[in-house]
Parts: C-alpha cells; structure tokens; sequence
C-alpha cells in the first residue's frame, strides 16, 4: 500500500493521550511499519472568568482553565495487516481520534 497513515489524537488529559500514543505505536511497529512520533502539538488553554458573587462584590472573581492536549503520529508503509490491527485497537474513552489516510 505504501501511503501515509496520519493519526490525531486529542484529550483533556494528557496522561490518556500519552498511554494511547504508546498503545498505537506498539501495535503498529508490532506489525512491522515505520511511525514517525508522538509529536507533541501545542496545548489549547481556554480560561473561563466567573463572577463569585452575583450581586455584592462585583469585582471578586474566579478563573478556570481548560487545556486540550494533542498528538500527531505518521505511520509510512504500512500494509493490511496494520490496518487491521489499529481497527481492532481499543483505547481509553476521553481520547478523540482523527484517522487521515
């Protein structure tokens, strides 16, 4: 088949997406294909100002953040047999995949 493989992976937290980045390389150098990464892309934080009162103390506030971390992996010749075994992977529920062939 000889094409490129791309796979995104995106979660709240980065201890899930580091495990299934692990997960997905082992299987896919198992079945004997060359993968580029876990490339670290950059983290997106979203901060969330919240009023702590709702009447009084106008200026008391609080902020949340929210981070979304990714990673990038390329998987070059890969065959049948690596399709097969990233379909029939299973990884953590939180972690978003984006498969680009």
């Amino acid at each position: 088949m000889s094409q490129r493989i791309r796979i995104k992976l995106k979660s709240y937290d980065h201890n899930l997406v580091d495990k299934s980045a692990e997960k997905i390389v082992k299987t896919v150098k198992s079945t004997g294909a060359v993968i580029s990464g876990p490339i670290p892309l950059p983290t997106n934080k979203k901060i969330f100002t919240v009023n702590k009162a709702t009447f009084v103390n106008k200026k008391s506030r609080e902020q949340f953040e929210l981070s979304s971390y990714k990673r990038l992996l390329d998987i070059y010749s890969s065959t049948t047999k690596t399709i097969d075994a990233l379909m029939k992977l299973e990884l953590p529920s939180g972690v978003e995949v984006e498969i680009k062939v």
